[in-house]
């Protein structure tokens, strides 16, 4: 598993762990699956964590801290996100964002500079660690402004300071990352879904500019958030039911893998690394197997003529 060196120094392996899924994303895990979790990540030799205060109102950062804080803190990267403040909340229930969790806090949209300095102090706390290596800038779909003229500078300067060692952007969509990368100076961007087997949106434009500009990209998402991570295709899709055509599209490309001994999954791992812009693949588990069974499929050769058949089928773009 090769390294690559992002912003100042910050050093991630070319297969990371997402810890949204370890933060009860649809369904409720325990602490010590979840510690379970993280540690069959380290024992595969990932030394890229990324959380966010987003996953499980903060219990993903708390659950993947009480790991990672008895390593020694230059042994991995660990990245996290700003731009959802957690504030206390009187209503009750449960998350009602995707995550099965009491509803005890709340989030509250804020990339200003303060709201940006108040959510790493925070998040610190949440993971019992004196430093985060990368911060980037989540979800801002809707507040570019307030993202690009404060939140960017802010992290900036945090960059400038030492602080962190990278800063960047996380986004479920391509458009504006690509407006990051050419108005600030970001040092990566999170890809979310849109360059994987099913979308490739991001590869027409997004991908070379991020080349051009020597911008990481680190491409998550890769199961579409489920439809790739079985050989059946039977999954949802971002993180709803897959429409139909989605699904056939998908059980046909499971077919073209087969007649290259691969699986669905195991394609979708390797597809987004072949592009040079792409430093590390991130995937996400909620339990040791699941990190086990990523961890040697990412590991897995797979022939480069298969990628060949599935562009002369128009199933991937070509290249």
């Amino acid at each position: 598993m090769q390294n690559g060196i992002v912003g100042r120094g910050a050093r991630v392996t070319g297969f990371g762990f997402g810890a949204a899924p370890i933060g009860n994303l649809f369904s409720a895990i325990t602490d010590e699956q979840a510690a379970e979790t993280v540690e069959a990540a380290w024992a595969a030799g990932i030394r890229y964590f990324d959380t966010a205060p987003h996953y499980g109102l903060g219990l993903s950062e708390r659950r993947l801290g009480a790991v990672l804080r008895d390593r020694p803190r230059d042994s991995y990267t660990l990245s996290t996100k700003v731009g959802r403040l957690l504030v206390p909340s009187s209503g009750g229930g449960r998350d009602d964002q995707g995550f099965d969790v009491p509803a005890s806090t709340r989030r509250v949209w804020d990339f200003s500079r303060d709201g940006v300095r108040r959510s790493i102090e925070e998040s610190l706390e949440r993971l019992g660690l004196e430093s985060v290596d990368i911060v980037l800038i989540h979800d801002p779909d809707d507040h570019w402004a307030e993202a690009a003229g404060e939140a960017y500078p802010a992290l900036a300067e945090l960059r400038d300071q030492g602080v962190v060692k990278a800063v960047g952007v996380g986004m479920n969509q391509w458009e504006m990352l690509a407006g990051f990368v050419k108005e600030t100076d970001v040092d990566l961007v999170m890809l979310a879904g849109r360059y994987t087997l099913l979308d490739q949106s991001g590869a027409a434009e997004l991908l070379p500019l991020c080349a051009e500009r020597g911008v990481s990209v680190f491409a998550a998402g890769v199961f579409n958030s489920g439809l790739l991570a079985t050989h059946d295709a039977t999954g949802t899709y971002n993180y709803g039911p897959a429409p139909e055509p989605l699904v056939e599209r998908a059980r046909r490309i499971a077919a073209v893998c087969e007649r290259y001994g691969v699986t669905l999954p195991q394609a979708a791992l390797a597809f987004p690394a072949r592009h040079p812009a792409v430093v590390s693949v991130v995937a996400g588990a909620r339990s040791a197997g699941e990190v086990e069974r990523n961890a040697a499929l990412a590991a897995a050769p797979v022939p480069g003529e298969l990628w060949t058949a599935l562009a002369d089928e128009s199933l991937i773009v070509s290249g």
